[in-house]
C-alpha cells in the first residue's frame, strides 16, 4: 500500500492547493527521471510522489481519500468506516468547502512537468519526457515539435525521439496550425490498464525568405534594373513551388505584386495571399556601360526621388 500522499508530498492536510501543487514540483524537479537517468531509485520516488500528486492533487479524489473512501492507492473502500485510514471523520469534512478551500480542478500532472521542465524539440525532430500517473491509465506525455512553414502548409511525416529510446514518425496535417496539438493514441506512458497519449504541440518555425502576420505572407523580390525600367518576366519562389510574375513597367522599389491564394492558411483552412515587394537591385559586378549611362544621365537628366 502506498504511503499517505501527504507525507509523500511533504505537505499538511490542510495544506492549499497551490502549496501542495508547489511540493509536487518540487519533487518532480528533484527526481525526473530525465533529471536521474538510470538512478531507478529517484525514478520509484518520483512516481510515488506522481501518485501521491494524482490522489491529493484532484479535487474528488481528495475528498474522497480523506473522507476514507478510497486508500492511498485510489482502491475504493469498504463501507462503514467513519473516517479517512489517516485521521478522516470530521476533519475531512473541511475539504468539502467551496470558495476559500482547496481547489484542484482541471489539474494535470504533465502540465506541471511542461513548466518545470521546459521541453522543447530539437533539431529536425523533438523530444518528449514522459511522467507516471497513478491509477489505470499511464500518464499522457507532452512534447513540441518544430516544423517548417512548407510542413504546415502541405502536410507530411517528421520523426520525434522519445526519452526511452523510441522514435515515432508523426503525421502532419495539410493547414497544421502554431500551437496545434496532435494526440497520438497509446503513445504514451505505460499504466497498469493501459497506456497514455502522446500530445504533440507543434510550432512552426520562422521561415528565412517569407515573413507571416496572420495567414498573410510577405517576401522581397530582387528584380533587375532592366526589368523594374522596362518590364518583365521574374521566376518568384512561394510555398507551393516557383511561378513567374509579370514586372510591370517603370516598376519602383517597394511596390508589391499580389500572389493570391499563395499564402499562409488559417484555421478554417483558407489560404491567405503572398505579396511580393519589388527590390530594385544592381549587379554585384561594377558594369562599365551602365556605369556610363548612369554618369551620362546623372549629367544631362538631374533627378531626384520624391521625398516622402
Amino acid at each position: 500500500m502506498a504511503r499517505d500522499p501527504y507525507q509523500e508530498l511533504g505537505v499538511s492536510r490542510g495544506a492549499s492547493a497551490d502549496e501542495i501543487r508547489k511540493a509536487f514540483r518540487k519533487k518532480a524537479k528533484q527526481f525526473h527521471p530525465d533529471a536521474n537517468p538510470g538512478d531507478a531509485s529517484a525514478e520509484e520516488k518520483f512516481k510515488l510522489a506522481s501518485s501521491a500528486f494524482d490522489i491529493i492533487g484532484d479535487e474528488d479524489k481528495r475528498k474522497k481519500f480523506d473522507r476514507g473512501e478510497i486508500d492511498a492507492d485510489g482502491r475504493e473502500q469498504h463501507p462503514g468506516f467513519s473516517g479517512g485510514p489517516f485521521g478522516g471523520g470530521a476533519s475531512g469534512d473541511r475539504y468539502r468547502q467551496g470558495p476559500g478551500g482547496p481547489g484542484f480542478e482541471g489539474v494535470d500532472i504533465n502540465d506541471i512537468l511542461g513548466d518545470v521542465f521546459g521541453q522543447r524539440g530539437g533539431g529536425g525532430g523533438g523530444r518528449s519526457s514522459f511522467g507516471f500517473g497513478g491509477n489505470g491509465k499511464g500518464s499522457d506525455v507532452r512534447a513540441r515539435l518544430e516544423i517548417d512553414l512548407e510542413e504546415a502548409l502541405l502536410g507530411g511525416k517528421k520523426r520525434i525521439a522519445f526519452s526511452d529510446g523510441r522514435t515515432l514518425d508523426v503525421n502532419i496535417p495539410k493547414g497544421a496550425q502554431d500551437g496545434q496539438v496532435l494526440r497520438l493514441k497509446g503513445q504514451g506512458a505505460p499504466g497498469r490498464a493501459a497506456p497514455g497519449d502522446a500530445l504533440i504541440e507543434l510550432g512552426v518555425r520562422p521561415h528565412p525568405l517569407y515573413r507571416r502576420e496572420g495567414e498573410v505572407l510577405y517576401m522581397d523580390l530582387p528584380v533587375s534594373v532592366p526589368d523594374a525600367v522596362l518590364g518583365g518576366k521574374v521566376e518568384a519562389p512561394t510555398p507551393d513551388g516557383p511561378v513567374t510574375l509579370t514586372v510591370p513597367k517603370g516598376s519602383n522599389s517597394g511596390a508589391q505584386l499580389r500572389l493570391k491564394g499563395r499564402g499562409f492558411v488559417n484555421a478554417r483552412g483558407q489560404r491567405g495571399d503572398l505579396f511580393a515587394k519589388i527590390v530594385v537591385t544592381l549587379p554585384e559586378s561594377p558594369d562599365a556601360q551602365l556605369e556610363k549611362f548612369a554618369e551620362s544621365w546623372r549629367k544631362d537628366r538631374p533627378y531626384s526621388p520624391k521625398k516622402r
